[in-house]
């Protein structure tokens, strides 16, 4: 069986990283919580839940999903597989195996988790999501021949692969820098259609005005960055 192990950033998700960890299957060989600068309880439910722990001062979801990789670039053997995964339990763990199918298939190297219509729950991603989602696909469709639906944050890519895509960006960009770095260099790849429900607690970036505008801005100009990028 690979060696699977999964990132989860988490920024005061005091009350839902203990289910979200929880319903993770058995089959993932280690949990990283990165706990970017939270000051409730997230840390200690995580470690009590069965999670690996580590910090990240630096505010930023980009920041976290790095520190995780920091921390797996340090280990022997490396992981197999990396899934990222949010820790406010709108998506549903128990989906990683989903996830990962195509690529234990040796179909794809990469699995994006889509947040189809017909399987979220009512209220669950906010119209500026739902715009900034179809706005940001139909530019990489046009721009890059993407067969893209969704952003969405659980995805699933071999090790060698997440390194080879050198990742940058330290807040909002992380997933569209992701896809945008995969189309790029021909890595192959899928869309799993996956549930979502209603996040417990309040949306750092959605639920703000600042955070929805900047995660926007920040879509944007990694789309227009790499389409014209020679």
């Amino acid at each position: 069986m690979p060696n699977i192990k999964v990132i989860i950033p988490a920024y005061n998700e005091a009350d839902a990283i203990s289910l979200v960890i929880k319903d993770i299957p058995d089959i993932v060989s280690e949990i990283i919580v990165v706990s970017n600068n939270s000051t409730d309880a997230t840390e200690i439910n995580a470690k009590v839940a069965g999670a690996t722990v580590l910090t990240e001062n630096r505010k930023g979801y980009g920041w976290a999903c790095l520190k995780g990789m920091d921390y797996l670039a340090q280990q022997n053997p490396k992981p197999d597989i990396i899934v990222f995964l949010d820790g406010d339990y709108s998506d549903f763990p128990e989906q990683l195996t989903n996830i990962i199918q195509p690529i234990l298939d040796n179909k794809v190297d990469f699995v994006v988790g889509a947040r189809c219509k017909e399987l979220r729950e009512k209220g669950s991603m906010t119209m500026p999501q739902i715009f900034g989602n179809w706005l940001a696909t139909t530019l990489m469709r046009f721009m890059f021949g993407s067969k893209f639906t969704d952003l969405g944050p659980f995805r699933a890519i071999k090790y060698n692969q997440l390194l080879a895509l050198n990742m940058e960006d330290k807040t909002y960009g992380w997933t569209v820098e992701m896809q945008l770095k995969v189309l790029k260099q021909n890595i192959s790849y899928t869309e799993i259609d996956v549930p979502y429900r209603n996040r417990i607690g309040v949306s750092k970036v959605s639920g703000t005005v600042k955070g929805a505008v900047f995660a926007g801005y920040k879509i944007l100009a990694w789309i227009f960055k790499y389409g014209f990028k020679k």
